[in-house]
C-alpha cells in the first residue's frame, strides 16, 4: 500500500505499491510513478513523466513533461530539471525535449539539467552542477558546465 499525505494533490491513479508521497506534493493526473519511491515535500511531477521504482525525490525539485527517471535513482534538494530550450513566455515546442536519468544515478543539490540530455548509468552529479550535455555511465561530473572529473566503479 502507498501513503499519500492529505495534504499532497495526487491527480494521478498510477503510484506504485510503497510509494509516499509527502505534503505539499502536487502530482498531475497522467503521471506513472513506480513502487517504494520516496516523493519529499514541494516537489511537482507534471503529467507525462514516467518514474521507476525506489526513485528518492528530495524537496524543491519540479519534473517536467517529458522526464524520464529510471530506477533506484536519487534526486537531491531543489535539483532543476528543463524541458524547453529556447523558452518564451505564452510559446511552447511542438515536443518538450525531457531529461532521462538511468538507474541508479544520483544528482546532488542545486544541479541543473539542461533540456534533451541524458545521465548515465550509475553517474553522479555533484551539488550545483550545470549539466550542459549526456553524461557517461559512472561518470562523476561537477562544475559549470559540469565536466568529467573521475569514474566510479560500477
Amino acid at each position: 500500500m502507498s501513503f499519500i499525505h492529505p495534504l499532497s494533490d495526487v491527480a494521478s491513479s498510477s503510484i506504485g505499491e510503497g510509494t509516499k508521497v509527502w505534503q505539499f506534493v502536487v502530482i498531475l493526473s497522467g503521471a506513472q510513478i513506480g513502487k517504494d519511491c520516496n516523493i519529499c515535500a514541494q516537489t511537482l511531477i507534471e503529467s507525462d513523466v514516467i518514474m521507476g521504482d525506489r526513485v528518492t525525490l528530495k524537496s524543491g525539485v519540479q519534473l517536467w513533461d517529458g522526464t524520464r527517471i529510471e530506477d533506484g535513482v536519487f534526486i537531491g534538494p531543489n535539483v532543476t530539471f528543463t524541458n524547453d530550450l529556447f523558452p518564451r513566455s505564452k510559446k511552447y515546442p511542438d515536443q518538450f525535449s525531457g531529461i532521462t536519468v538511468k538507474q541508479n544515478a544520483s544528482i546532488g543539490a542545486n544541479a541543473t539539467l539542461l533540456p534533451g540530455i541524458t545521465i548515465g548509468e550509475y553517474a553522479m552529479v555533484g551539488a550545483g552542477a550545470v549539466v550542459t550535455q549526456d553524461v557517461p555511465a559512472g561518470a562523476v561530473v561537477a562544475g559549470n558546465p559540469a565536466k568529467v572529473i573521475r569514474y566510479v566503479t560500477i
